[in-house]
């Protein structure tokens, strides 16, 4: 009997056997590499550097089905993957695994669509603890029920890593500490469960060998591993995209982490309010990805002080403060997505060799930041809204000193504004020196205004024009003032033929010679002379206004003595301002005396305009020619006057 027994269970042995060689001969598609960041950014040690993962399923992939009624997705020498394991098949699956003891090939194994209850999920992973199977990977656990304490034997095992992903706990009401221990103390080198909902996990009993844990994708809290001092020799703890809140107790979570040196805290909802918050960090930390939270500038007062590669993306940064702790030891920064409005300084980052600030507010960078960062080997600053002006000059010459430091150059770097500019790439953007250069614009200008008023202060002095002002505005003044008075007389009736204008030292051939030749003799000439045809009362300047409005025309007796009279330069001003407001040629110049042209005033220019275009009339010397000067004088002002103005000249004579 005894015999028979033995026969039959090598006969079963040699057909599984049998089964496995014609399983390994079978074409199959290999996909998603279990731990590839363990096996290449964070090797568990020097063996762990030829870890060779399972293969997940695959739509390609050559699938056979054995009369143990799961799918073989893959089966080579070191590495097995099936599909569809049930409550119905799970004892002959770990009578298989069984067989592969310790010394066996097989090392990975991967296991697809596993719906069972607790008891016979543990009794595959106590076979497997058991087993020649180093790595071992759960996909898509469903109807996972009946959670209950479970003794579980960890002793002489070959496995280092598990990876369990979208497990789904049917069970509503169980004891936490029955789930979580039995992944706690598991005395592996590397754990994954990810995408589970798992809501907590126990710190290990005793000192844990993890090196790698990644629970991505959960719903754990600031609950996790608080005062956890057996993970002694955690070195990479994931925990991107759960629900961690508080940058402060995360910090405190791994202040017990002693080898801890990697940290992912990415998209989560991370912030620090920084009121007299204290952090502590592990010491050994060197590499923290804070990605993806609600940290603002206070995030820079709880960081590790050892830390050398910090992830502060697509966050609320507006600015990094000047008096934070200096992080000696940080080479690579990554600052993008943000709200900074300019590149920080480099005081608290001594050692920074890294810097990405793309995607913030920038609109004019500063262009001494390499100055300020000196050991900066590279920048990357595209892709923000830069404001094409002056002040960006500075920066568009520091990427030419810079040795092709900016990333991105020149694609990355366009102008946002002015919209006339949007588009724009830095490098095609230019201004002159004397647009952007303060200092030398206002040099230039304040030349050109000591050129402008030099020259405007010389022509007011050679041509007197504040004495033009002058005259000019007594004259408004002096017809506003007539207007207002009597504006029923606006309209100007002749009273006179001719106003005379002389120097009180040339008055003796006015009376004696001009005035009784015009006033007695034939036509009758109505002269308006000063002594008595101004009115008292009035001032001067209305009294020549006055009689040169009355006047048909105006008789200016030349002479070296009037071109030093100033009323008589006044008399000749209204006079020549009436000459072009009324566009008649009503001024007649008698030279009694010969002048000298060095000896007529600069301001005098009007009479010396006059003189070289007019003709005018010389008194002869010879009494034989003066019969004739008196005639064309006469002919010059001859005009019919008003009847009254006749009668009058009738009365006088």
């Amino acid at each position: 009997m005894t015999e028979n027994m033995t026969s039959l269970r090598n006969f079963l042995l040699y057909k599984c056997l049998f089964a496995l060689t014609i399983w390994s001969h079978t074409s199959l598609s290999v996909e998603n590499e279990l731990f590839t960041s363990v096996s290449n950014d964070f090797p568990i040690d020097g063996a762990d550097k030829n870890i060779k993962s399972l293969p997940f399923p695959n739509a390609n992939s050559h699938q056979s089905k054995a009369s143990f009624d799961w799918v073989v997705i893959q089966n080579t020498t070191e590495s097995l993957s099936l599909s569809e394991i049930t409550n119905g098949n799970v004892k002959k699956l770990v009578a298989l695994l069984s067989n592969f003891r310790r010394g066996s090939r097989l090392q990975n194994l991967t296991l697809t669509n596993v719906s069972v209850d607790w008891t016979a999920l543990l009794e595959i992973f106590q076979t497997v603890w058991h087993s020649s199977i180093e790595y071992f990977n759960v996909n898509n656990v469903t109807q996972l029920s009946d959670i209950k304490s479970y003794n579980f034997d960890y002793s002489d095992t070959s496995m280092r890593a598990l990876t369990m992903k979208k497990v789904l706990i049917t069970d509503m009401y169980f004891i936490q500490d029955d789930l979580y221990k039995i992944f706690a103390n598991m005395n592996i080198t590397a754990l994954t469960i990810a995408e589970s909902e798992m809501i907590h996990m126990l710190c290990p009993s005793t000192d844990s060998p993890f090196r790698y844990l990644n629970f991505l994708r959960n719903d754990l809290t600031d609950f996790l591993f608080q005062k956890c001092e057996k993970l002694i020799q955690l070195e990479t703890l994931i925990l991107q995209k759960n629900k961690f809140e508080s940058l402060s107790k995360v910090s405190f979570m791994t202040s017990h982490m002693k080898s801890l040196k990697y940290l992912d805290m990415s998209s989560n909802l991370l912030s620090h309010d920084g009121a007299d918050v204290q952090c502590q960090w592990a010491e050994s930390l060197s590499e923290l990805d804070l990605s993806s939270n609600q940290l603002s500038d206070a995030v820079f007062e709880c960081l590790p002080v050892n830390i050398k590669n910090l992830d502060l993306e697509n966050n609320q940064i507006t600015s990094v403060p000047k008096g934070m702790a200096e992080l000696k030891s940080l080479k690579e920064l990554n600052l993008a997505l943000n709200k900074l409005a300019d590149l920080p300084g480099c005081s608290a980052f001594t050692s920074l060799e890294f810097l990405n600030i793309e995607m913030n507010l920038i609109l004019t960078p500063s262009a001494d930041f390499f100055q300020s960062c000196p050991r900066v080997r590279e920048l990357q600053a595209g892709q923000n809204p830069f404001k094409c002006s002056c002040e960006l000059q500075d920066f568009i010459r520091l990427e030419r000193q810079s040795g092709g430091k900016l990333a991105g150059w020149p694609a990355a770097y366009v102008c946002e504004y002015p919209d006339d500019l949007r588009g724009t790439q830095l490098k095609d953007f230019h201004l002159t020196e004397l647009a952007c250069n303060t200092m030398l614009l206002l040099v230039t200008a304040l030349l050109l205004t000591l050129v402008l008023v030099a020259v405007v202060a010389f022509l007011c002095i050679y041509l007197d024009v504040p004495w033009y002002v002058r005259m000019t505005w007594q004259w408004t003044q002096t017809k506003r003032r007539a207007w207002h008075n009597h504006p029923e007389e606006q309209e100007t009736v002749l009273q006179f033929h001719a106003f005379i204008s002389y120097s009180e030292r040339d008055s003796l051939w006015v009376k004696n010679e001009l005035i009784p030749n015009l006033e007695k003799g034939e036509g009758c000439v109505q002269l308006c002379q000063h002594e008595r045809n101004f009115i008292p009362g009035k001032s001067i300047v209305e009294n020549i206004i006055s009689c040169i409005e009355k006047s048909y025309k105006s008789i200016f007796v030349l002479t070296p003595n009037f071109v030093q009279s100033e009323w008589c330069h006044y008399e000749l001003y209204f006079a020549h301002h009436k000459l072009f407001s009324e566009n008649s040629n009503s001024l007649i110049l008698i030279l009694l005396e010969p002048i000298a042209p060095y000896i007529i005033p600069a301001r005098y220019h009007k009479l010396k305009a006059l003189m070289a275009k007019r003709t005018y009339l010389e008194w002869p010397k010879e009494r034989s020619k003066r019969a004739l000067f008196w005639a064309n004088l006469r002919a010059a002002i001859s005009i019919n006057l008003p009847v009254g103005d006749k009668k009058r000249c009738k009365e006088i004579d």
